[in-house]
């Protein structure tokens, strides 16, 4: 037997605690793998963990090489965090977007009623006008309608004012006459010219006793005028004479104490009325 002593090796008793085995190279301990972190919304490495994991990738084996040229560690953590909050931008401005679009959309429909509401007022206002309008033509129409009609019967006065005077009145009484007087009496010059009252029809002329040389002329709505003593007449019947025109001249034919101009007034023909009273409500002052 030699001198060698056989090494008793030492088993572990049961329930010992082990103690962890160390490498060879060097005796360290092997370190726990850290987690990394990653965005929850893209999924990529967040930029601390990314520079970190690049950063112990250079110092353990310097500065690598890349095709383009050598990339440092700041640069790989700048263009790590560039990504990521290029990544983390876009997100955070989709709200704001969305907000904004929001608005701009809210502003167009604002200035699109704006624009139908002042549309639909100025519609209103042109057939407002329009209406207006057609209102004041209808009655520029019937006010000319009727200024014709007035002018068509627009009574005149028998003999020029210059030309005569007044003398026997409607109602006078005396021995010149059977009864009471039955017109008015414009006493002028012989062969003064008599003017018809107003727009009529020659319905008689003649020799009428004691009216002598009578005109009788028809108006529109019936009334007759009579107009006797005349020395001439320069009508026939059936001539539709206008209010003013020439119709005969001052006489003294008839029962007559000088020339003059017997006007008689007769509505429809039947008896007669004053004819002073008749000219003034026609606007005239004989």
């Amino acid at each position: 037997m030699g001198n060698h002593r056989a090494e008793k090796r030492e088993r572990p008793q049961s329930g010992a605690v082990t103690t962890p085995a160390r490498s060879q190279a060097g005796g360290r301990r092997k370190a726990p793998r850290q987690a990394v972190s990653r965005n929850p919304l893209t999924g990529l490495p967040l930029a601390p963990a990314m520079a970190g994991s690049l950063a112990i990738a250079v110092a353990a084996g310097g500065a690598m090489s890349a095709g383009m040229g050598q990339v440092s560690v700041s640069d790989l953590s700048n263009l790590g965090a560039d990504t990521e909050m290029d990544s983390l931008a876009a997100v955070a401005m989709e709200p704001v977007l969305d907000d904004r679009t929001l608005a701009i959309s809210r502003d167009s429909v604002r200035e699109a009623r704006k624009s139908a509401a002042s549309t639909k007022l100025q519609n209103a206002a042109e057939a407002q006008a329009k209406e207006r309008n057609a209102v004041i033509a209808s009655l520029a129409k019937s006010a000319d309608k009727q200024s014709a009609k007035i002018k068509k019967n627009l009574w005149v006065l028998p003999v020029d004012a210059s030309a005569y005077h007044l003398t026997a009145r409607f109602g006078s009484a005396g021995g010149l006459w059977s009864h009471n007087h039955t017109g008015l009496d414009f006493a002028a010059p012989t062969g003064t010219p008599i003017h018809s009252v107003a727009n009529a029809t020659v319905t008689e002329v003649g020799y009428s006793g004691a009216y002598g040389n009578r005109t009788i002329a028809t108006l529109e709505d019936g009334t007759e005028i009579w107009y006797c003593h005349q020395s001439a007449v320069s009508v026939e019947v059936g001539d539709v004479i206008r209010g003013g025109e020439v119709i005969g001249a001052v006489g003294s034919t008839g029962n007559s104490t000088g020339p003059h101009l017997h006007l008689e007034v007769r509505p429809s023909g039947d008896n007669p009325v004053d004819p002073y009273t008749a000219l003034v409500y026609h606007g005239l002052q004989p």
